[in-house]
Order: structure tokens, then C-alpha cells, then sequence
């Protein structure tokens, strides 16, 4: 992980989900020189490795920018966090290990918008390629890839009878979400192997990081793209130190910094809003409205009930109980260390009519006030539910000229009614289920939003919802693909008006995915990596 050289055919900026497939497959061709800057460090915490370690990770701002949105009138004045991974493999170093793709739907849906080659059959090779999944290769499936993806080591009784029970309310069961079809409930599937995290970079870094025309630079803050008129010719970044160092690219420079990062560094280097840019004092070099609109993200309601027995709450209190999960977790890399954020999931519709679903559960056998802040101090378990597809739009916005002062990160959730219907809805399914056996049995109480709050009362139980959602980490949009007056980039990813410029990441979703964010930003990676060779 050398520091030699400061010339590069690509330079990447970013070493995260679509960063690292990038520095994989591009490296793979030996006369060409991948230079890949990441502005945090190397994925040396041994938390990062440990599926449950994203309790120790998210939050701490040795790995994580440790992001917070403006107060959003949505959430009635709330101002939330958003971690984002700042290290290699990003925010798969930090995330929940779930793999979900989403749906066929909504890539068929970017290829309506304008952008050819973006469809479900034209993707679903990509995920393929990427995957090595250890249930075996079907017509969905890849097993030949850099991208473990494994079965849960951890059951649990109380996510068993949420199952149960989603079922006994009508819901069908699910042995594979990212099979024929997304529909029911069932179990996720999650990035680890042999009970490890498989982050990017573990996935398709660590088995390259030597070979000699890769260099991967860390702690490499980038403060903009150089620019020689309407060409990307270089990327300027400043070291742990402080000093400034240029990197130039004799071919393509590719963003991979994320929802937010990405529309930050290019309205650094004058690309953007040109009235914006000039409000924070950077010279408009290529008017460009798109950059930073277009945001969405999956906002989540967390619900929690008490139960009647154990759950991990209680196995994770006291020291001998966590000196009993160490030592499982070492002897044979199970047990509550190995699990995932979530155990069991569901993707359901808010209404009978919908062509898909528009709603997911994530169902937890704990709760705790903030992941991150530990469990609470009684038993119970959690039913997140989130909308899939959100009709608000927020924003990126500058605070300033230099890349050190945090962009303002403005969600505007639930500011459409479809919005706001569909987050009750959420919240009453959840409630429904919670009526059927053989949940019944296990809940004591019924502890956020209590028992007290009426289903019926729409208006109550929406300002419960603007009062305690959160972000479930999914930004999304914010260097769009597409033709229109609001786009970033074209169906290549290049940037509209700049030579030598692209964005591979989540931003470059024209609409946020029907799932969770991870594995759809690996497979952009791949279909960049492909367009990048093929253009050259």
C-alpha cells in the first residue's frame, strides 16, 4: 500500500463498495497503472471483521464520517445521524451485512428512464458474476465470484415466530428474496464467510492489493477534480498530514465516494448548481442543477416489544454471558457475534393493488435506543419496517469551499402523502402481525409506540412516526443517470458536460432500489468496470 507514483491510466476516488470492484478489475490488466485514494484508513479494526461488530463501528469516528442531516421538518425537526464507512471496503466495512438486491422492476425501471443497458436481464449477470453464494449457482445465482454470501449461523425462537406469525397473517414464506421473486417472509442472506465479514475490500482488494499496478493510497482526503477546461485531467488530495499531493490520470477518473461525498467533490471542483457554488465560493466551471438533488433514502420504524422470555438482551448482559459468546465465536465462528443486523426479513405490500412490494422488514431478536449505543435492559426484539420506493426527494448542499466542512445533508422525508400513508401502513402491518400466534404468546408488552396509541388514529400515529424513525443507511440519487435537466451522468456513468470524469457508486441511482444498497452498488461497480474497458 504504497504511495509511489502520482500518475495513473485510472484514478478512483473512493475504496467502497463499487470503489474496490473498480481497483479489481481494472488492475486486472497489467498494462494499465489503477491509482485508489480512500479518505479514511486501512480495515485494521478487528471489529470490522466480526459480523456484530457494527455495534462497535458505526458511530466511531475512526471508521466513520459520522455524518448528521439538517433538522427535516419531516421528523418533526429532528436532526438524525448517517454513518458512512470512512475506510477501506466503506460502508460495507460497516453496514449490516445484508445482501439484498432488490427488484427486477427497478432496473427495468432505470432502463425506461433513458438508460439502455441498465435493465434486469442486462444486471443480473453482474450479480452473478459478483457472487459466490454458498447455497450453490442457479439461474439467479453465481458461485464462481469474490463476494462470499452465506446463510445465517444464528437462529433465534423469537425471529423463528415473527416468521410464523407473518405467516398466520396471510404472508407467504420466502426461502430466497433474490430468487424468482422478492415477495414473503423469510431469512436474510448476508456478505460473510465461514462467520467473517466479506466487505468489498476483503472481496475483491485483499486478494489484489499486490499486484504492481495498483497503488491504493489511504488517508487520502480528496479536495477536488482537477480540471483543464471541461476535462478531468487529475485529482488534487490532502494526506493525514495536511499536505496537498496531485494524482493525474492520462485516461478516466471515477467517483465512488457515495451518496454524499460524490456530489460534494464535484461541486468542489465547479461542477454543480452554478448559483450554489457561487454562494459558497467556488468558481462555476460546468453549470450542472442535478448534482446534490435527487436524494432518497429508506427511512425506517423501529418497533419494540417486550417479551415474556430471554432474548439477546439478555445474553449479551454481564460478563460471563459475554465471555460464553467470545469464546463461541472463536472456538466456532457462531453464536451472536456471527449475526447479521437483522435475522429475519419480509418485503410486503402496503396495499392490495401494488404490482410489488413496497414495504421490508428487518426483525431483530434485541432492541436497543441506538445501534451502537448497546442493548436495552429488558427483554425484547425489534420490527424495523421501512418503505421501499419514497416519492420525497432531499438534497446535498455545500456549507463552504473546503472539503474538511461536512456538506449539509437535507432528507426531507415524509413530505408526500404516498409517503406518509405508506410509513402507517408499515407501522399497523407490524402491529397486525404482532396479533397472530405464535408471536402472541411470547410478547409481554407492547412497548414503542404503546399499546395505547390507537391503529385506527392515522394522524397519531403519523406524528409517532415523524417523532422516532430513523435513516436505515440507504442514501441514494445524488449524481442521477439519466437524459434530463436533472441528471449527473448518462447511461455510462460519464458526467454530462466533462471528459475524463465518471460516477460509479449508489448516487448515480435515478430511483433508489427496492432493498437494501449494498449489493446493487457492487454490481454498479462491475458495470462500470465493464463500460471502463470497453471504452478504452
Amino acid at each position: 500500500m504504497s504511495e509511489a507514483g502520482h500518475d495513473a491510466d485510472y484514478v478512483i476516488v473512493g475504496a467502497g463498495s463499487a470503489g474496490c470492484v473498480l481497483a479489481n478489475r481494472l488492475s486486472a490488466d497489467p498494462a494499465v497503472r489503477v491509482v485508489l485514494l480512500e479518505a479514511g484508513g486501512r480495515d485494521t479494526n478487528p471489529w470490522i471483521h466480526i459480523p456484530v461488530g457494527y455495534f462497535k463501528t458505526i458511530h466511531n469516528p475512526s471508521v466513520d464520517w459520522c455524518y448528521k442531516t439538517e433538522p427535516d421538518p419531516g421528523l418533526n425537526g429532528r436532526s438524525i445521524e448517517w454513518p458512512r464507512g470512512k475506510v477501506l471496503g466503506g460502508s460495507s466495512s460497516l453496514n449490516g451485512l445484508l445482501y439484498v438486491r432488490g427488484q427486477p422492476q427497478d432496473y427495468d425501471r432505470w432502463a425506461q428512464m433513458g438508460n439502455r443497458g441498465w435493465g434486469w436481464d442486462a444486471v443480473l449477470p453482474l450479480f452473478r458474476r459478483a457472487e459466490n453464494n454458498e447455497r450453490g449457482a442457479d439461474e439467479f445465482h453465481g458461485d464462481q465470484g469474490p463476494l462470499n454470501v452465506s446463510n445465517m449461523r444464528i437462529q433465534r425462537p423469537i425471529c423463528d415466530a415473527w416468521v410464523a406469525a407473518a405467516q398466520s397473517a396471510g404472508y407467504p414464506f420466502n426461502p430466497d428474496y433474490n430468487g424468482a421473486q422478492q415477495e414473503g417472509v423469510g431469512y436474510f442472506q448476508l456478505t460473510a464467510k465461514n462467520g467473517r465479514r466479506c466487505s468489498a475490500a476483503v472481496a475483491y482488494l485483499n486478494p489484489v492489493k499486490s499486484r504492481k499496478n495498483l497503488t491504493i493510497i489511504t488517508h487520502a482526503h480528496v479536495q477536488k477534480v482537477i480540471l483543464d477546461g471541461k476535462r478531468a485531467t487529475g485529482v488534487q488530495y490532502r494526506d493525514k498530514a495536511g499536505a496537498l499531493h496531485t494524482v493525474t490520470a492520462r485516461r478516466e477518473i471515477v467517483l465512488s465516494g457515495g451518496a454524499i461525498n460524490s456530489p460534494q467533490i464535484l461541486m468542489l471542483s465547479g461542477i454543480g448548481p452554478g448559483e450554489h457554488l457561487k454562494d459558497n465560493g467556488v468558481a462555476v466551471v460546468h453549470d450542472l442543477p442535478g448534482v446534490g438533488q435527487n436524494m432518497q433514502d429508506h427511512l425506517q420504524a423501529r418497533l419494540v416489544y417486550k417479551c415474556n422470555e430471554p432474548t439477546l438482551n439478555d445474553e449479551v448482559r454481564g460478563l460471563v454471558n459475554q465471555a460464553r459468546i467470545g469464546l463461541k465465536y472463536l472456538l466456532f465462528r457462531s453464536g451472536p457475534m456471527a449475526m447479521a443486523a437483522s435475522l429475519a426479513t419480509g418485503f410486503m405490500k402496503s396495499r392490495p393493488d401494488l404490482e410489488t412490494p413496497d414495504i421490508q422488514f428487518h426483525v431483530q431478536p434485541l432492541s436497543a435506543e441506538n445501534p451502537g449505543k448497546g442493548a436495552d435492559l429488558f427483554s425484547a426484539f425489534t420490527m424495523s419496517v421501512c418503505q421501499l420506493r419514497p416519492e420525497s426527494r432531499g438534497e446535498i448542499r455545500l456549507a463552504g469551499p473546503d472539503a474538511a466542512t461536512y456538506p449539509k445533508i437535507l432528507p426531507n422525508y415524509l413530505s408526500t402523502e404516498t409517503d406518509c400513508r405508506t410509513v402507517v401502513a408499515g407501522v399497523n402491518i407490524a402491529r397486525t402481525i404482532a396479533r397472530h400466534a405464535p408471536l402472541t404468546d411470547k410478547i409481554s408488552e407492547e412497548y414503542r409506540p404503546h399499546a395505547s396509541l390507537p391503529m385506527e388514529d392515522y394522524d397519531a400515529t403519523l406524528d409517532w412516526a415523524r417523532s422516532n424513525t430513523a435513516s436505515i443507511y440507504h442514501p441514494a440519487g445524488t449524481c442521477a443517470m439519466g437524459q434530463g435537466p436533472g441528471a449527473v451522468v448518462d447511461e455510462r456513468l460519464r458526467v454530462h458536460g466533462i471528459s475524463g470524469l465518471r460516477v460509479a457508486d449508489c448516487s448515480i441511482m435515478p430511483a433508489i432500489v427496492s432493498g437494501n444498497t449494498n449489493a446493487p452498488t457492487i454490481m454498479i461497480g462491475e458495470k462500470a468496470a465493464d463500460m471502463l474497458r470497453e471504452d478504452a
